[in-house]
């Protein structure tokens, strides 16, 4: 018999947290349900969940401290719901541990598709080689920083290649603008965004078909890219 998965559900709107639990199958899925930081710092270690999704607005303070302090001893995957027009907030939820997230109000269609896709990176991750990557007609091997196209060999600069690499270690999830200067350029170039705007054209150009309809480095507006397999 399979095991079924777990679901730890931290959203204090019942009538959110009821749509959830109707579009995913009880056959498959166990899901604990608290409403507060406390309750979801106390039940997480020990129901050890496989998915993760929570609302940042909670009656006993900011969900980011959950988030915080979940991700100290998890790489479950982590998704965020968050209201309309609220950029920021998911910015700092990304840049505190998220994966993704949804933006209220969203479908169940939606959540239903991005629940298999997490789930299907999951399995991949713990069975390919983390230092090689393919998607489309592209192959990375990360190890010997060599990237070909269709067989044939690309020349990226150093910086292309880092947030190449950057994408694929976090394929599937957000990668903030702030975490990609920050990292690849430093701190101090935290407010020279102009520059990621250029390299991330470059990379499409020499990765993508389409460089005008990318189907694999796509911008999530205000927040940052992501990077489909």
């Amino acid at each position: 018999m399979q095991l079924k998965k777990k679901l730890l559900l931290l959203e204090d709107d019942a009538h959110i947290r009821k749509m959830i639990r109707q579009c995913l199958p009880d056959q498959e899925w166990e899901i604990a349900e608290v409403v507060t930081v406390a309750e979801a710092i106390a039940v997480a270690a020990a129901f050890e969940p496989d998915l993760v999704i929570m609302d940042l607005g909670l009656p006993d303070g900011d969900g980011k401290k959950f988030l915080r302090s979940f991700r100290v001893g998890s790489n479950v995957t982590v998704m965020v719901l968050t209201a309309r027009g609220q950029e920021q907030e998911k910015v700092f939820a990304l840049d505190a541990g998220a994966d993704d997230y949804l933006t209220k109000p969203f479908s169940v269609v939606e959540l239903q598709a991005r629940i298999r896709a997490h789930l299907r990176r999951s399995a991949a991750a713990s069975q390919q080689a983390p230092n090689h990557y393919q998607f489309g007609d592209i192959d990375v091997d990360l190890q010997a920083r060599r990237v070909s196209r269709g067989g044939q060999l690309l020349h990226l600069t150093p910086k292309e290649f880092d947030l190449l690499s950057l994408l694929l270690v976090n394929a599937g999830k957000v990668v903030t603008q702030r975490r990609m200067m920050v990292e690849i350029w430093g701190p101090a170039f935290l407010d020279q965004t102009h520059y990621l705007r250029i390299y991330m054209g470059h990379l499409r150009h020499k990765l993508e078909q389409d460089p005008a309809r990318p189907r694999f480095i796509l911008t999530e507006t205000g927040v940052g890219y992501r990077l489909e397999l």
